[in-house]
């Protein structure tokens, strides 16, 4: 994995950290904390985006952020586990992986 994708998956937790701090903020420091982490989750993906396709990296963070953010939900915030948000998470992320093994194919052509 190079640097790029790194920088997509570092950007993914700060938009699970995001996202759930909006439902669970719940004083300055939290609001501040949420705040800080859709900074830094967006200041890295267009840091990503310098050297990645923009739809593709966009793709795998979103796909990332509600992955992370559903389990995270259901594992700490006691959620109601189903095996329907289970499965259709695993056709997300079956979608994700494979436009990032699309992406890692195209690069290698045109280095070549």
């Amino acid at each position: 994995m190079n640097k790029s994708w790194n920088t997509v998956f570092l950007a993914g937790l700060f938009e699970i950290g995001w996202v759930v701090g909006l439902k669970h903020a719940n004083s300055i420091f939290t609001w501040i904390l949420t705040a800080v982490a859709i900074y830094a989750s967006m200041h890295l993906l267009i840091i990503a985006s310098r050297k990645l396709p923009v739809g593709t990296a966009y793709a795998v963070f979103a796909g990332m952020g509600a992955t992370g953010t559903v389990i995270l939900e259901i594992v700490v915030f006691g959620e109601p586990f189903r095996f329907i948000k289970i499965f259709l998470i695993l056709i997300l992320l079956s979608g994700v992986i494979g436009l990032k093994l699309v992406t890692d194919e195209q690069e290698r052509g045109r280095e070549s």
